[in-house]
């Protein structure tokens, strides 16, 4: 077939390559099922299936009815011929569980175990690998984004996309970089498509970002995004109102100094406020020239 009447035109590849993109921004890089549900032919099925008479629903909803009747196929996602063997966690004991392991810790290499053994959050099935942290564990500055994106999901470290290299040009202009910070996530694990992580996800993980707190030390912590401030700093408040306000973080043993300030990938979207994320970086570096307590 010649190329003038080729079903897809170059204007239409062009288009097509423009979706893509649009796709691998998005977060939308892998797929959940091998085969494509008909969600049109399940409809069909359903009208044509003939009316019960009330005798049989009665019958049929009965708790023996109940126990012998089977599925006709798996849930989407289960392997073809296999039966289903999904293991439905409790949130409360999912939670229960993370902060006895994450107490149980005495090292950040004994927590980083823990927490790549862990199963109790459902974000760890769709995540390509664990999301630790980066930097210098002595550093005396931590900070504290809220989840990894496509890019520290594929290289298992956190801020290495495009906010990561803006956020290493901001502690630049204040005389730091990786080796003299600490950085972490409240959500270790990549939640699918990018999206926010649930509020049950965030309390499942706050055990093990706490207990890096406790075990790094740090003397400053700064919180990048609202999400982050509000897991870790027990406020409803926005981060208009949070950011460039000093709060104590109790650790229990010591009271550490706390900066909430933007997230750099809100910074890529809204640059005028870099002006602000700058007055923030100026408040923490001169809280570092003070001696450590």
């Amino acid at each position: 077939m010649s190329p003038e009447h080729s079903p897809i035109s170059a204007e239409h590849s062009l288009t097509v390559r423009e979706l893509l993109a649009f796709y691998a921004a998005a977060g939308v890089d892998c797929a959940l099922l091998d085969e494509p549900v008909n969600r049109l032919q399940e409809d069909d099925a359903a009208m044509a299936a003939p009316a019960i008479e009330p005798a049989q629903r009665q019958a049929a909803s009965s708790p023996a009815a109940s126990s012998a009747a089977a599925p006709s196929r798996p849930p989407p996602g289960a392997p073809s011929g296999a039966a289903p063997a999904a293991t439905v966690v409790i949130p409360e004991a999912a939670i229960a569980s993370a902060r006895e392991l994450a107490r149980s810790a005495p090292t950040l290499e004994a927590l980083r175990e823990l927490m790549e053994r862990f199963d109790g959050c459902a974000l760890k099935a769709t995540a390509t690998r664990l999301v630790f942290a980066d930097g210098n564990p002595q550093a005396r500055l931590m900070l504290i984004g809220e989840a990894p994106g496509r890019d520290e999901d594929l290289q298992g470290l956190p801020f290495v996309g495009r906010s990561g290299q803006l956020l290493d040009r901001m502690l630049a202009a204040i005389g730091l970089d990786r080796t003299s910070v600490y950085i972490a996530n409240v959500i270790p694990w990549r939640p699918p498509g990018n999206r926010t992580p649930t509020p049950q996800e965030t309390q499942i993980c706050l055990p093990f970002i706490t207990r890096q707190i406790e075990l790094v030390d740090p003397d400053v912590i700064m919180t990048l995004g609202n999400p982050s401030t509000q897991a870790l700093l027990a406020t409803r408040e926005g981060i208009m109102r949070t950011r460039g306000r000093w709060i104590d973080y109790d650790t229990g043993r010591r009271t550490i100094r706390a900066l909430p300030t933007f997230h750099p990938a809100y910074l890529l979207r809204q640059p005028s406020y870099k002006r602000l994320s700058w007055q923030d970086l100026c408040a923490v570096s001169r809280a570092l020239q003070t001696p450590a307590v």
